[in-house]
């Protein structure tokens, strides 16, 4: 239990970070997307790692690898966002 709120409070940091370094017109923006953004790295940077033998079942992704992780799913939500598979929810028509 205590590994995944540990991944949800790195996870939201990630995702701070990870909208700093990527500005652009479709990030996802508010305080929940943002969250979701960083939380969905987190868990990707885990599942890889894990997949990869570089963290045991137990061990979570660290901080960086938990911003790589957000940052690769920044770029994918842009990219959808691009080719209008999802709307973009800060451009209201």
């Amino acid at each position: 239990m205590g590994g995944i709120v540990w991944t949800i409070i790195i996870g939201f940091v990630a995702g701070i970070i990870a909208r700093m370094l990527s500005p652009g017109p479709n990030n996802p923006s508010g305080f929940i997307l943002t969250t979701l953004l960083g939380i969905a790295g987190a868990f990707l940077a885990t599942w890889i790692g894990q997949a990869l033998g570089h963290y045991g079942p137990n061990e979570g992704a660290g901080f960086i690898t938990a911003t790589i992780g957000a940052l690769v799913v920044l770029f994918i939500w842009n990219r959808l966002v691009h080719h209008r598979v999802i709307s973009d929810p800060g451009n209201r028509y």
